[in-house]
Parts: structure tokens; sequence; C-alpha cells
């Protein structure tokens, strides 16, 4: 009886590992994916590569429904789709990123080095306020500090803060969260992200400097 048990938990654990195994992989696709749709393609070749990869990160929250990497990057891909898509058939987009974000955060709010709380950070200062949308700036701020508590030297937390505080009219903080984010360390297996990201960071840049050059 006790070889038993233990065969029966080393089936369960080997399952686990093959399942976490997977899941892994199937959010690393859709993480290579969303990187090349959103710095390689634009206007009408973007947007249809992103209904595409909605329909492959939906595939994949339903195959692991229970791994926050995989919910993260579903979350992700349709909070980057709204954008490109604009306009208010955005916001159905926008609600299901904010879905797939908020389980995430349930399963493990740590995970990805806090990207939940990045993105949907994010989404709470660009959707639209009531009655439209969901938007609210007190909770944008609140995630995004969150993040970077969990991840103070990153890049994605410190740019998308950053961003934030551009848009709060905060330019003078705003270039400090930027520049901290061009020092942020590479990430040898995202390439490409970080190449799109430091262009972004560079043109934020600009802007933030040229409204503070306004202001003197």
């Amino acid at each position: 009886m006790k070889f038993i048990t233990i065969f029966v938990s080393v089936l369960m654990l080997l399952s686990s590992a093959v399942i976490n195994a997977d899941a892994t992989q199937d959010y690393k696709q859709l993480q290579k994916r969303w990187a090349e749709v959103n710095y390689t393609l634009k206007d009408k070749a973007q947007k249809e590569a992103f209904e595409d990869l909605v329909i492959q990160a939906d595939k994949a929250t339903e195959s692991h429904p229970d791994s926050a990497e995989v919910l993260i990057w579903s979350g992700i891909i349709k909070s980057s789709y709204a954008g490109a898509k604009g306009g208010l058939g955005a916001l159905s987009l926008a609600k299901a990123s904010k879905a797939d974000l908020e389980k995430a955060m349930t399963i493990n709010d740590k995970a990805l080095s806090g990207s939940a709380y990045t993105s949907l950070g994010t989404l709470y200062f660009k959707v639209p306020g009531w009655p439209l949308g969901f938007g609210k700036d007190k909770k944008a701020k609140e995630l995004l500090e969150k993040a970077l508590t969990i991840n103070p030297d990153g890049i994605d937390s410190n740019y998308f803060y950053a961003e934030f505080l551009a848009d709060q009219r905060l330019y003078g903080e705003a270039e400090q969260y930027l520049l901290k984010a061009q020092q942020a360390p590479a990430r040898p297996d995202r390439p490409l992200a970080d190449k799109g990201r430091h262009d972004d960071i560079k043109v934020s840049l600009e802007k933030v400097r040229a409204k503070l050059k306004s202001k003197k």
C-alpha cells in the first residue's frame, strides 16, 4: 500500500511538471509572437495579426486556466490589440484583458515580475472612465506603484509608470523614470521586445523634454 501511495504521488508530480512545461512553452510562444506583431507590423496587417493572436491566447488560457503567466500574456495581447484597434470597439478587448489580468493576480500576483500590476495599471489610465469604461487614475497609480515594488529596476515597470506620470503632466518625474527604464537590465530571451521598448522610451523622452522645455 505504501508503494502504491508513493507511486501515485510520483505520477502526480510528473504530470504537474509536464503541465507546467506546456504552460511555459505556450506563454513564451505568445510572448515572442506579441513582440513580432507589436513592433514589426503596422496598420491592417497588425490588427489582423493581433486578432489571430487573441484566438491563440484564448486557446492557451483554456488549456492552462491556472497559469498566471499564460493569463498575463493573454491580457497583454488583448490590451495591445485594443490600443491598435482604438475607438469604442476596443472597450470589450480592454475588459477582457482586465479579466485575464485580475485572474492572474489571484493565482500569483508576482508572476513575471509583477507584470499583471503593470499591465492592469496601464489599462486603468488609458481606458476612458465612467460611463464609457472603467478607467481610474487613482487605481492606475496604485497598481503601477505596486509593480515597481515588485520589480523596481524593470524596463516595463519604469516605462509605464513614466507614461502615467506624463499623462498626469508630471513631466520631471516622468523623465526620471524613463531614464531608469533605459538603464534596465537586458532580457536575453527578448531582444526584439527590448529594442522596441527602448524605441518607445526614446520617443517618450523627447516628448516629456519638449514639455519641460516649453515650461521654462
